[in-house]
């Protein structure tokens, strides 16, 4: 299995548009300890010809742009497009706007719970998907569902999706009394990643407010996670000035703490982690950071775009 990290960033991207923060200044100077990032999204192939893109960041034109695998074939013709396939683990702006990127027509198919299918259906905007070429799938809760291009042939890839602790959209906490932000069970859902044939366990979980006992069960022993690194610190948008709410007020469990996930996945077994979907407060963005060296020595790497794996 191929991954390729196409975005590493969380919502707003590194540096963030109209944050001027220590981080930001640094990335936006071309300080190389502090290399830009993109949004959150993941790339997977089982063959490195069909692809699985894992949520559709806004950057995701530039993200396709910046990855060779990604691109027109030559010999393909005058469309194509090795994206077979579009799987969106949540609602999050920074996790389905880039799929107005792939409105020209191209056949692949969008996997999503029913639950966002149903958002993505109410919002006018995502009618460009043209449904004649992009093939709306479901992904059902603790179901093994083999992946399908746009034409229906299997690409040699199958997810099995579920549910993690999490929080409605931004946008559909208007009308909710205060406290009553947390989603309904496939509002959030986490990914396991697996190649028929190949015992490697793989999971996605880009958004994640707690280590519930039975998402822990899931990643107890596997050989890659990918997982929420929002904040450093529950505190850290407050205490930076940057904004006044907590990073689980946000849907995110922290990096640090007792009950953050450092501590938390320390004991489960996992072979390899990496922080995705990272804030651009967070000091593990910056190589030379006590924070980077904290969670380096704990054995986790800090996601960039670009990165590449094998499993």
């Amino acid at each position: 299995m191929h991954l390729i990290v196409l975005g590493a960033a969380a919502g707003g991207g590194f540096p963030q548009w109209n944050c001027a923060c220590g981080n930001c200044r640094r990335a936006r100077t071309g300080d190389p300890a502090a290399p830009a990032r993109t949004q959150s999204s993941l790339a997977v192939s089982a063959d490195g010809a069909g692809w699985l893109v894992l949520n559709a960041s806004p950057d995701l034109r530039q993200q396709i742009q910046n990855t060779p695998a990604l691109h027109p074939r030559a010999d393909a013709g005058l469309r194509d497009s090795p994206i077979a396939a579009v799987a969106v683990t949540n609602g999050d702006v920074d996790h389905t706007g880039g799929l107005i990127n792939l409105r020209e027509g191209w056949p692949f198919s969008l996997y999503a719970h029913a639950r966002l299918h149903a958002t993505l259906d109410a919002n006018p905007i995502f009618q460009v998907l043209n449904p004649e070429a992009v093939t709306r799938r479901d992904l059902p809760l603790d179901v093994r569902t083999p992946i399908l291009d746009g034409a229906g042939a299997e690409i040699g890839l199958t997810v099995e999706t579920f549910a993690v602790p999490g929080k409605v959209p931004l946008y559909q906490e208007r009308g909710r009394g205060a406290g009553d932000y947390a989603g309904a069970a496939g509002d959030t859902v986490a990914v396991r990643l697996i190649q028929p044939g190949s015992d490697a366990r793989v999971y996605y979980v880009p958004n994640c407010a707690d280590l519930d006992p039975a998402t822990a069960r899931r990643l107890e022993g596997a050989d890659l996670v990918f997982f929420d690194g929002t904040l450093y610190r529950d505190d850290e948008m407050r205490a930076a000035g940057l904004g006044h709410k907590t990073g689980r007020r946000m849907g995110h469990m922290p990096v640090a703490g007792p009950d953050g996930s450092l501590a938390a996945l320390a004991g489960l077994g996992i072979k390899r982690s990496v922080y995705v979907h990272i804030n651009n407060s967070n000091p593990i963005l910056c190589a030379d950071t006590h924070e980077r060296a904290a969670v380096e020595a704990a054995g986790w790497d800090v996601a960039a775009d670009g990165m590449e794996f094998e499993a």
